[in-house]
């Protein structure tokens, strides 16, 4: 172990992982490897930590000129010459981010801010990753030196496989990845995102602390297990471990006063001392028992995100608008729902659609009682918000991804469209949000995807066909439903219009059906939404609205 030992204090290093057990990795598969990691298989023997870091790091496709050790041994005296690393100021796109130390010893900790100067200067198109300090801090304990991390590091960043994105290096990549956590956490956390909405501000505040709960707060036994699999299965994972995070966070403190005036610091108090509550292994196995959708989703909703950012010319750092008060008292006035019961609706929507406003789009109290006029005011805008107000004062609604023009693609024939995004609820008498009934039960469905492999850079790279040309320019949404096998059609009936009605949901029933007239309705269980009666099962329309988003 002694070539592995130059920059780490033993006083604070877990002495388990000092276990001299002779093992060795031999395998080269990668669905071996995946086990292996996820296990732990290398986490308690420093030396075969250190090898299998090498190994990993040392395949990783990069660009054809990554710096490398050598590049670090002749800038390394240019850059910080005898001055002492802790007086020199770090660049600005680690964003005064923590320094962790681990367990680093007093040369470890100023070798890391002498491998970050360095990067710096060898990556001059990095504008914001606050992530690194920590990517560096954790790789250097198991480096025999400096300019070994350094070309470690800079294989880490310089990698240039479409299907194993690592490390954000933009605003607007670290920006649309937390916008991208934060719709995760609205579909797969939904108890932790209530909280949030009613504890915070400003949800997206919150969740864009989720690298910093990782690469900063995390203690080293636990960010070192998370990033033996990063390493083997790239950025999922750590969309995994946070997500994880956040419901081991509720389930602990769920009913406990907070300890602070902020939820963003209760967080990181949690998640620096979760060895109180939750083991590594735990924490793992809770990260992998969240069944996200396929890479290739997640990658098209990332996308989708940095595309809402790049049209509002969100691309540097910026004071943070507080996306999630786009509902202004002083200028929101429904008929249906408070301010408050608004922005309740505006925690459920994907991040990249909080950040516009509610416009008033269509009224039955202005407009009258007419499809045709609620097609008219309602067509070119996407998504729409449906809301509706029943003569026994009941409301319900729906949230709609697609544009109602899209009905005319099915002729005469009343046809369904619309994607995953789609979900319907009821407001009064109490809250409930229905989605698609694929994100709580994906058995229902196979993503079209290959399985995730990067032996096979198809599986989530995507094709040409993926995302389909059209006027607008428009990405493929998240969820849409020919990303995935379904057994039947019936698991996909988003939303359908025709002059004679309206149908949100279907099979086995319809979870809003509304005529002509938009004066009666029904609502029942269907399978699309697997939900409940949005209302009185046959009910009679005091009020329609329908809302649109407004940059």
């Amino acid at each position: 172990m002694d070539e592995y030992n130059r920059f780490v204090d033993w006083d604070k290093m877990d002495v388990t992982v000092q276990s001299q057990d002779a093992k060795e990795l031999t395998c080269t598969e990668f669905q071996e490897l995946k086990q292996l990691a996820r296990q732990g298989y290398w986490a308690k023997n420093h030396s075969l930590r250190a090898k299998v870091y090498h190994r990993l790091i040392s395949n990783i496709p990069c660009r054809t000129v990554t710096p490398d050790a050598n590049v670090y041994r002749d800038i390394i005296v240019k850059i910080v010459g005898k001055r002492n690393s802790s007086s020199l100021p770090l660049p600005e796109f680690v964003d005064n981010s923590l320094v962790p130390t681990y367990c680093l010893n007093a040369e470890g900790i100023g070798a890391v801010r002498k491998i970050i100067l360095c990067i710096a200067n060898q990556f001059p198109d990095i504008s914001f990753c606050p992530a690194l300090p920590s990517v560096i801090a954790l790789p250097l304990h198991y480096n025999r030196d400096e300019a070994e991390c350094f070309e470690q590091v800079c294989r880490i960043l310089a990698c240039n496989d479409p299907s194993k994105r690592l490390i954000d290096q933009t605003f607007l990549a670290f920006e649309s990845s937390c916008m991208t956590f934060g719709d995760l956490v609205n579909k797969y956390c939904q108890a932790a995102h209530k909280l949030m909405v009613a504890v915070s501000e400003d949800v997206l505040e919150v969740y864009s602390d989720w690298q910093r709960w990782l690469f900063g707060e995390l203690p080293m036994v636990y960010i070192a297990r998370v990033f033996d699999v990063f390493l083997v299965e790239g950025y999922k994972v750590l969309y995994r471990v946070a997500l994880a995070l956040l419901k081991f966070f509720h389930k602990v403190r769920a009913g406990q006063p907070m300890e602070s005036d902020s939820i963003q610091q209760d967080i990181r108090a949690f998640v620096r001392d979760i060895a109180k509550s939750v083991s590594p292994e735990r924490l793992l196995e809770k990260a992998f028992a969240i069944r996200l959708f396929s890479r290739k989703e997640i990658q098209l909703l990332q996308m989708a995100n940095e595309k809402a950012l790049q049209q509002k010319g969100i691309t540097v750092k910026q004071k943070r608008q507080n996306v999630h008060l786009a509902v202004h008292a002083e200028n929101f006035k429904s008929e249906i729902v408070s301010v408050k019961e608004m922005r309740d609706i505006w925690s459920w929507i994907p991040e990249r659609f909080a950040l516009c406003q509610p416009l008033l789009l269509f009224t039955t109290l202005e407009h009258g009682c007419s499809l045709s006029r609620f097609y008219s005011h309602s067509e070119g805008h996407e998504p729409t918000l449906l809301l509706i107000k029943t003569t026994a004062k009941e409301v319900c609604g729906a949230y709609l991804s697609t544009d109602w023009s899209e009905r005319r693609r099915g002729g005469n024939k009343l046809s369904f469209f619309g994607t995953g995004e789609c979900f319907v609820f009821r407001l009064q008498p109490e809250v409930e949000r229905y989605e698609w009934v694929i994100i709580k039960h994906p058995e229902l469905a196979t993503t079209g995807s290959e399985p995730e492999n990067h032996a096979s850079p198809a599986s989530s790279t995507l094709s040409s066909g993926s995302v389909p040309s059209d006027p607008l320019d428009r990405l493929s949404p998240f969820l849409s439903a020919r990303h995935f096998n379904l057994p039947s059609k019936t698991a996909s009936m988003f939303m359908a219009g025709s002059s004679e009605c309206i149908i949100i949901g279907g099979g086995d029933g319809q979870a809003l059906y509304l005529d002509a007239d938009l004066n009666h309705g029904r609502t029942s269980h269907c399978n699309t939404f697997n939900n409940q009666p949005l209302c009185s099962e046959s009910f009679q329309i005091s009020v329609l609205e329908v809302w649109g988003f407004r940059d």
